[in-house]
C-alpha cells in the first residue's frame, strides 16, 4: 500500500497565506522524512475561503522536498486549454524531477465553469478530449485536434517530461458514468472519500467490467482519498474529526450527496478514524479485500490547527505507515 498525505492548502478568509504557506510546506517536508509516498492538493476557484492554487503550489513543494510525489486530487481539467495544460505539468514533472501524479476530474461547481466560459455540459467533453490529448503530447506525437478550447494543426511539444510518457493520470469520479468514462480512457479511477465496504465494492466491479469491455488491463494502480484522523484511541479521534467534518460537508453546497450525509455513519463506515491498529485493519482490508494500491487521506481541515496536523502526520508516519508496508 502506498499511502499520502492530502495537503488542506486553504485558509479563513483574511488569515495570514503567507503562514499558511509556511504551514503547508512544513507538513509537506514532514511527510516526505517519515516515508510518505505522496501529498496531494486539491483545486478550485471562486471558494469561500483562501486557496492557494495547486500547479503553482506544486513547484514549490517540490522545491522544498527531496523523494515525495506530488499529486492533483483533482485538478479541474476543463477550465483549462489542454494544450496550456500538458505544458504546464510537463514543466512540473521537471521541476520536481519526475515526482508528478495527475489526477484530473470534470468538476461539480457551475460557478467555475460560467467563470472560464465553459458550457456546463462541455465540461465532459473536455475531460474525455484531454486525457489522449495530453498522452499524445508527453509522447512526443504530433497532434491535430480541435474542440471548444481551440485548435491545433500537426502541433507538437519539445518540452520532454522526465516520466516517460509523462506523469501517471488519474480520473476522479462519483457518478456511474464517470466511473465508466474513466475506465473507457484506460486511467486509474481515483475513488472518492464517501462509500462504505459494499459500495466500494460495486464501483469496483462497475469499473473492472467496463476496463475488460474495452479490452484494458486490470494490472494499474487503485487509488483512493478518505477522510482519516488518528488517537491514542478511538474515542479521541472522532471527538477531534467530528467538527471538522460537519463543517467541511456543510459547505459542499453543490455536491448534492454532501447535503444529506450522515456524520455519525460517515465516520464509522467511510473514514479511517480510530487508533493507529483500527486504521491498520481498515487500510489492510482495503486492500486485501478491494485491491486498493494507493491511499490519499486528508489529515487536517480548515480550522484544524497547524500542530494537530502536524500531530496527525507524525503519528500516522510512525505508528500506521510502517505496519501497512508489510
Amino acid at each position: 500500500m502506498r499511502l499520502g498525505v492530502f495537503l488542506s492548502a486553504q485558509f479563513e478568509p483574511g488569515a495570514s497565506a503567507s503562514e499558511g504557506l509556511e504551514a503547508i510546506t512544513e507538513q509537506a517536508v514532514l511527510a516526505d522524512r517519515l516515508g510518505y509516498d505522496a501529498v496531494f492538493l486539491g483545486h478550485h476557484y471562486l471558494a469561500q475561503s483562501a486557496f492557494l492554487q495547486p500547479l503553482q503550489l506544486a513547484g514549490y513543494l517540490a522545491h522544498a522536498t527531496e523523494r515525495v510525489r506530488i499529486g492533483f486530487g483533482v485538478l479541474l481539467a476543463p477550465l483549462y486549454n489542454p494544450v496550456a495544460l500538458a505544458e504546464e505539468l510537463a514543466t512540473l514533472d521537471v521541476l520536481s524531477g519526475g515526482r508528478i501524479t495527475v489526477g484530473l476530474g470534470a468538476g461539480y461547481r457551475k460557478r467555475e465553469c460560467e467563470a472560464f466560459g465553459v458550457e456546463w455540459g462541455d465540461r465532459i467533453r473536455r475531460l474525455r478530449e484531454y486525457v489522449p490529448l495530453l498522452r499524445a503530447l508527453w509522447n512526443g506525437e504530433r497532434v491535430t485536434a480541435e474542440g471548444s478550447w481551440g485548435k491545433v494543426e500537426n502541433a507538437g511539444l519539445p518540452l520532454r517530461c522526465v516520466q516517460p510518457g509523462g506523469p501517471p493520470i488519474w480520473i476522479g469520479a462519483f457518478a456511474e458514468p464517470a466511473i465508466k468514462r474513466a475506465a473507457r480512457l484506460d486511467a486509474p479511477w481515483l475513488m472518492g472519500p464517501e462509500g462504505g465496504d459494499e459500495e466500494v465494492a460495486r464501483r469496483l466491479a462497475l469499473y473492472r467490467d467496463e476496463l475488460k469491455a474495452h479490452g484494458h488491463s486490470l494490472d494499474r494502480a487503485y487509488p483512493m482519498s478518505r477522510e482519516a484522523c488518528v488517537a491514542p484511541t478511538g474515542d479521541e479521534a472522532v471527538a477531534l474529526i467530528r467538527p471538522h467534518l460537519e463543517r467541511q460537508y456543510a459547505g459542499y453546497k453543490s455536491w448534492d450527496t454532501a447535503q444529506g450525509i450522515d456524520v455519525d455513519r460517515y465516520i464509522a463506515e467511510d473514514c479511517l478514524v480510530g487508533d493507529p491498529g483500527h486504521l491498520i485493519d481498515r487500510i489492510r482490508r482495503l486492500e486485501s479485500v478491494h485491491g486498493v494500491t494507493h491511499l490519499s487521506l486528508r489529515l487536517q481541515f480548515m480550522g484544524m490547527p497547524h500542530e494537530q496536523a502536524m500531530e496527525q502526520i507524525r503519528l500516522l508516519g510512525e505508528e500506521v505507515l510502517p505496519h501497512v508496508r508489510d
